[in-house]
């Protein structure tokens, strides 16, 4: 179900006043740019959020001398890819050579619960290094026994990186997740190409 939201009317409670920091002219520029109405299709309550949390963010930008700063749109963090079977991991390995990339890889399982913690404190550390790397994950339930033993993978989780189909470097994140990402991080710094 979708609605249309009036942007405008629903930013009249932010706006008496901006800012006692932001100087009148460029007061009245932000204002009038609210004053029009806007209409956004929305699908869901969060969506609504964020479009109004986009505004705001671009109404901080404003720096104290009356100037715009730039602004990091950057990701926070980035989901990592599944892999799901053998043919897709070629696949997966085919393309990055062809680009020239190097690929993260972390081995998981379902059932891991290092695994499950350290997931998301990885797709953090993915948005660091977004686009220049990727970086995929592979539930090793859930492929063939051979594609996991190619990579030589015994323990979960297991995060390696992989460059021209061939593995790199590998660390097995046994110990405490900060530990894991940091050792990950020098894994992707001490890689030639990036």
């Amino acid at each position: 179900m979708s609605e249309i939201v009036n942007l405008s009317s629903s930013l009249r409670c932010l706006n008496p006043k901006i800012s006692p920091l932001v100087p009148p002219y460029l007061s009245r520029q932000i204002l009038s740019s609210f004053s029009q109405p806007r209409e956004f299709k929305v699908h869901s309550f969060p969506e609504k959020i964020f479009l109004v949390a986009e505004r705001i963010r671009a109404v901080g930008a404003l720096k104290q001398d009356g100037g715009l700063q730039e602004l990091d749109d950057s990701p926070l963090s980035v989901e990592l890819g599944p892999i799901c079977s053998e043919s897709h991991f070629d696949q997966v390995m085919e393309e990055a050579h062809k680009l020239g990339e190097s690929v993260v890889i972390v081995w998981m399982a379902a059932w891991c619960r290092k695994c499950i913690y350290l997931k998301p404190k990885l797709e953090k550390l993915a948005a660091e290094f977004y686009p220049r790397l990727r970086f995929y994950h592979v539930d090793v339930n859930a492929v063939p026994y051979r594609l996991v033993s190619r990579a030589g993978v015994t323990k979960m989780p297991t995060i390696q990186l992989w460059r021209d189909g061939q593995k790199q470097a590998e660390i097995i994140g046994g110990h405490k997740a900060h530990f894991v990402v940091n050792e990950v991080r020098e894994m992707i710094e001490n890689d030639s190409i990036i």
